[in-house]
């Protein structure tokens, strides 16, 4: 299966590059108006611009595998550093440290972090996915999210994962608190699952994918609407400082959106090689679980998302004094470099 996927990948980076750029980015177009205005705006050209890549992003893996996003910034001596987040807690660590400008996170773990005062803002949605979801080892008893009470459930704190086992529990006339909550990273939750350290676990795909196929773990309860949608966020500064960047960023980004709705097994290759999972969990993931034929603008959709989750953040004591998650979900988006690239495609 390896050397299919590497020989698969090679083939692909050869296409890629000598497709040519005009013609692959015209479902794109040519940066807007809006975008223009910014970059009048730009302070300094920056040195460096720091991206996650994150396996729940397939986005970014293709971006970070064909460096289309270096082949577009390389005439400006604009370098490019990935670095890969395990989780949205993981991206909300990188950006609140000025680790990296731009971050992959669940909409729920965005919006916390902006309402507990991370300078983030949303730029930019990258799937609508069921990625979340309460997983119980195989020949479990139990039966149902009530049958949760009293048990151990392995999750990561500040993930879409997290915020979907509290709304799962509210939902069944719990909280939190009647279960024992076990802070893992995801795959570490995986682990103790199926080694029976942990009654249940809130998954995350691809690992919760692999858990299925590989381990015989079963979806105890699924709700797609409890997953917050795939966020890419900003750090404030780098969007003041460097506004002429971001489209360009975006502009890549739609990219690989485009090119993963056209070729989805060769996307399932590239997660695959990237994840060190078997083709069969990758294409699970993304053919089952991984919506990207949506707006990647942020607004409605994803306020209708986050609205019903403000109640679970305040009874969980999720929010640091005097936070305002209310006030952060009406400054959360900037969706006018997008919006501005999304116009100018259906021009």
């Amino acid at each position: 299966m390896t050397n299919r996927i590497a020989l698969t990948r090679r083939r692909l980076l050869a296409a890629a590059a000598a497709a040519p750029m005009a013609a692959i980015l015209s479902r794109v177009g040519p940066v807007p108006a809006a975008a223009a205005a910014a970059a009048a705006t730009a302070q300094e050209l920056p040195a460096t611009i720091r991206l996650d890549y994150a396996y729940y992003n397939p986005s970014s893996l293709v971006l970070r595998s064909f460096g289309w996003l270096e082949e577009a910034l390389a005439g400006q001596n604009v370098g490019v550093e990935w670095v890969l987040s395990a989780g949205s807690n993981k991206a909300n660590e990188f950006l609140r440290a000025e680790a990296i400008d731009f971050g992959s996170t669940a909409g729920a773990a965005a919006l916390l972090a902006r309402a507990n005062g991370s300078p983030i803002q949303t730029v930019y949605i990258y799937s609508k996915p069921e990625w979340a979801a309460l997983v119980v080892p195989a020949g479990s008893e139990v039966a149902d999210v009530a049958g949760l009470a009293g048990k151990t459930v392995a999750a990561t704190r500040g993930t879409d994962p997290y915020f979907f086992l509290l709304r799962s529990l509210a939902e069944a006339g719990l909280s939190g608190a009647d279960v024992e909550v076990v802070n893992l990273q995801h795959a570490d939750g995986r682990t103790a699952l199926e080694r029976g350290q942990v009654d249940a676990w809130a998954g995350l795909d691809p690992l919760m994918a692999a858990s299925e196929l590989d381990a015989g773990s079963t979806l105890l309860y699924r709700n797609i609407d409890f997953n917050t949608f795939g966020f890419l966020n900003a750090r404030e500064a780098f969007l003041e400082d460097h506004a002429a960047y971001v489209p360009r960023v975006l502009t890549q980004y739609e990219r690989a959106r485009a090119w993963i709705l056209e070729n989805p097994d060769e996307a399932a290759q590239i997660l695959a090689e990237e994840a060190s999972l078997s083709f069969e969990v990758a294409q699970k993931e993304l053919a089952e679980r991984t919506v990207l034929d949506m707006s990647p603008v942020p607004g409605e959709a994803q306020t209708a998302a986050l609205t019903p989750v403000i109640p679970i953040f305040e009874a969980e004591n999720q929010l640091t004094p005097g936070a305002d998650a209310n006030e952060a979900l009406a400054n959360l988006y900037r969706p006018e470099w997008i919006q501005g690239i999304v116009d100018a495609a259906g021009a």
